[in-house]
C-alpha cells in the first residue's frame, strides 16, 4: 500500500470513529433519575446546584430575574429551549431536564395522561389569555364571510380557541362539551368561518396566511404581535384550568430544591418582573 493510500484510510478510520461516537453521545440519558441532569458547581459559599428547566422560545428575562434571587440559595436555572408542546413533558420524564414551565393546567393534565407520564405540578405561575390576532382586519365587525381562522391543533388549546370564538359572538357551539369541544361541536356558524389548525407555536408565523388566528398571549409578545381585535377574560369562571404551571417528575416534588424556587417565584419581585417585561400579555395568578 503507497504512503498516500495509507494516509486516506487512517483519515477515513478517523473520521469513523468520530462519527460513532458523536452518535452515543447524542443518545437520550441512560435513566431517569434527575441526577442526569442536575449539575453541582464549587463556588465561594458552596456548592451551586444547577437545574435545566424546559421553557419555550428564546426569552429568558424572567428566569434571568429569578436567578438573581436564587443565587443567594446557591440554585441556578438553566433555560432550555424547545420548539414545541409536546418534547418538553417527555425530556422531563425521560430526565434529559429537571422542571418545564410552558403550559396550562388543562394542558398539562390531559398530557400525561394521554402519555401515562408520572409528573406534578408544584405551582401556577400565571396566565396568558387567548386572543384574536390579524394582520388584516382591526375589528371583530369587519370578520368576512368565509373567513379563515388558525386555531390550535391540540385538545385543549383548540377547545379554548372556539369557547373563544364563541364568546367573541362569531360562533355557538352545542354545549355538549364545555372544556375542549372541536368543530364538530358548532351548532351555528353564521359568517362560514374556515378552521384551519396547527401546532400553536406555529401560528404566529402563519398570521400572514390566514384572516385571523387564536393565539396565545404569550406567543403572540414573542412574536412582536401586540394588538388583538379580541381577548379572554382571565378572570372567568373557568379560568383557572389555563393558569401555566411549573412541572416536575413526581418522585422529586417533595425536594426542598424546588420548594425553595417556588418560594422564590411566588413574591411580589417576581409579579413586578412578569408586568414589567411582558406588558400584561402574562396576568400572575398566584
Amino acid at each position: 500500500m503507497t504512503m498516500n493510500k495509507k494516509k486516506l484510510l487512517s483519515i477515513i478510520l478517523t473520521g469513523v470513529l468520530a462519527l460513532g461516537v458523536s452518535a452515543c453521545g447524542a443518545g437520550k440519558p441512560a435513566s431517569n433519575e434527575a441526577s442526569n441532569t442536575t449539575q453541582t458547581e464549587k463556588t465561594d459559599s458552596g456548592e451551586k446546584t444547577v437545574l435545566k428547566i424546559g421553557v419555550n422560545g428564546t426569552d429568558f428575562r424572567l428566569w434571568d430575574n429569578i436567578n438573581e434571587r436564587l443565587a443567594e440559595y446557591n440554585i441556578e436555572l438553566e433555560p432550555v429551549s424547545f420548539s414545541d408542546y409536546i418534547k418538553p413533558n417527555l425530556a422531563l420524564a425521560d430526565g434529559e431536564i429537571d422542571l418545564n414551565a410552558f403550559q396550562h393546567e388543562l394542558y398539562f393534565e390531559n398530557f400525561i395522561k394521554e402519555h401515562s407520564l408520572d409528573l406534578s405540578s408544584i405551582g401556577y405561575t400565571f396566565i396568558a389569555p387567548l386572543g384574536l390576532y390579524s394582520n388584516k382586519i382591526k375589528s371583530l365587525d369587519e370578520v368576512k364571510d368565509g373567513a379563515t381562522v388558525a386555531i390550535p391543533n391540540d385538545a385543549t388549546n383548540g377547545g379554548r380557541a372556539l369557547l373563544l370564538l364563541e364568546s367573541a359572538g362569531l360562533i355557538t357551539l352545542d354545549g355538549t362539551d364545555k372544556v375542549t369541544p372541536t368543530t364538530k361541536n358548532i351548532a351555528e356558524n353564521p359568517k362560514k368561518l374556515e378552521f384551519v389548525s396547527m401546532e400553536s407555536v406555529q401560528i404566529p408565523r402563519s398570521l400572514a396566511d390566514v384572516d385571523f388566528a387564536a393565539i396565545n398571549g404569550g406567543a403572540a409578545t414573542d412574536a412582536g404581535i401586540y394588538d388583538y381585535i379580541y381577548r379572554e377574560d382571565p378572570e372567568q369562571e373557568n379560568a383557572q384550568q389555563y393558569f401555566n404551571v411549573i412541572a416536575v417528575r413526581t418522585e422529586d416534588k417533595d425536594k426542598e430544591v424546588f420548594k425553595k424556587i417556588m418560594e422564590v417565584y411566588h413574591t411580589d419581585e417576581t409579579k413586578k418582573a412578569i408586568e414589567e417585561i411582558y406588558s400584561g400579555a402574562y396576568i400572575p395568578v398566584w
